[in-house]
This record gives structure tokens, sequence and C-alpha cells, in this order.
């Protein structure tokens, strides 16, 4: 059984400098037109980050359920990663509202889960923030927050493999299929993901198996031919 977060160990062992996400940006909004690349040491320490606020502060951990409201971007996978890393179970579509923990863009949604007595996250999606002045009371400010967790994780617990480590609108993927062999060993494939959550994790995790690399755009705009092309894709998912 290979997890998601010895996966992000290999990543990391074999090129920790190699590009392994490249996201573009083409929903309308402030975020139109960003480009971001994370090599696997980067995307680590985001992964890092997130996960030692999980655990430390937001009981995380095996049996425990975290929501990701959010959409398909670069932020909501470092956020899947650190759940896997933790052990617990990445919940998405409308049940991620009402998940132990739940990771919204959603100022709105923070605050119901927050007066609740959950726990919530509010996401600024903008690569360069630093803070959200609308975050409600109780409710962490990941802008604001994240930064000051450490870029090491070592999990106190375990997951599972029969444990749920993806529910998509009510389907539940054990950690022991979660990461799918699909490409030849060490083929390094770059892959265009879906624009759908759930389909680009599992689709990452697979290119990631293969030491390979993903590309995600979020609600392309126009042809992308041009685009993939000069990001050597290889395989186009979407």
């Amino acid at each position: 059984m290979t997890l998601p977060a010895d996966l992000l160990a290999s990543l990391v062992a074999a090129d920790g400098t190699r590009p392994r996400l490249t996201f573009y940006d083409d929903a309308a909004g402030p975020t139109r037109g960003e480009r971001i690349e994370l090599s696997g040491r980067v995307l680590a320490n985001w992964v890092a980050k997130a996960a030692n606020l999980l655990q430390h502060d937001l009981d995380g951990a095996p049996a425990t359920t975290v929501g990701l409201d959010l959409p398909a971007h670069w932020r909501a996978f470092y956020w899947a990663l650190a759940s896997w890393s933790v052990g617990s179970t990445v919940v998405l579509g409308p049940d991620a509202r009402t998940a132990d923990v739940v990771v919204t863009t959603d100022p709105q949604v923070a605050g119901e889960v927050a007066e609740g007595a959950g726990l919530a996250v509010l996401v600024t999606l903008p690569m360069l923030a630093r803070g959200n002045p609308v975050t409600p009371a109780d409710t962490v400010d990941e802008a604001h927050d994240l930064a000051g967790y450490g870029d090491l994780f070592s999990p106190w617990e375990e997951p599972d493999e029969r444990s749920p480590a993806l529910v998509v609108d009510g389907a539940a993927t054990g950690y022991g299929q979660v990461v799918v062999p699909t490409y030849a060993s060490g083929s390094a494939p770059r892959v265009r993901v879906p624009d759908r959550l759930g389909d680009a994790l599992v689709a990452a995790l697979s290119a990631w198996a293969a030491d390979g690399s993903v590309v995600l755009v979020r609600e392309p705009a126009a042809d992308q031919a041009d685009r993939l092309a000069s990001e050597g894709v290889t395989v186009d998912l979407a």
C-alpha cells in the first residue's frame, strides 16, 4: 500500500526541485491570470504547515473528517495532502460543510461552522494573500496563521488501509486504493488533471506515483493546446 504522505516524501527524495504541481487560474475574479509552480519540496512545506495546524490545533487524526469546501486549486491540493498526512478523511461535495473540520473560501460558511462550535479554516485564494479582514470569530485565518507552523511534520498516528481517505458525494475510497498505479513506474508523465477537485486529486496521485507532475487549469477560458504544449504535457485528462 502506498499512502499519499509516503508518495509526497518520495517526490522530495527523488528530486525536490522538480516542478510537481503547476496551476493556472482562468476563473473570473481577483485571481484570474495567476500561475504558480510548486516543486516537490515547496509543496511538501505547504503540506507540513497545514498538517501541523490540523494535528496540533484542530484535532486532526485518523477518524477525523476534513471537508474541503474549495475549488480545484493549488491550495486545495496541499489541504488534501495535509489531511492524508494526519490520517484523516477528505470529504468533498455537499457533506464537506458538515465535516469535523471545514476548510472553506466562504466567510459565511466559516462563520456558521464556528457559531455551531465546529472547527473552521478560512482560505484566501490569491497567492500573495497575507490575511483576510472578514475572517469570522473563532475561525482560523489561513492566510495569516499558516506561515507560523513548522515546515516538517511527523504524524502521531498512521491510517489503516481500510479507512476512508476520500469521500466524494458520499462515495468512499480507502487509503489502500486512493493511489492508483496508472502509469509505468518511473515514466514521469506530465499530466493535465481535470478541473474537478476529486478527479484532480486522484489523477495527481497516480501521476506522482510514477514520478510525474501535474498541470491544473481552473475554469479554462479558451483552447489550451498552446499552453499545454509549452508545459510539456504528455497526458491530458481534461
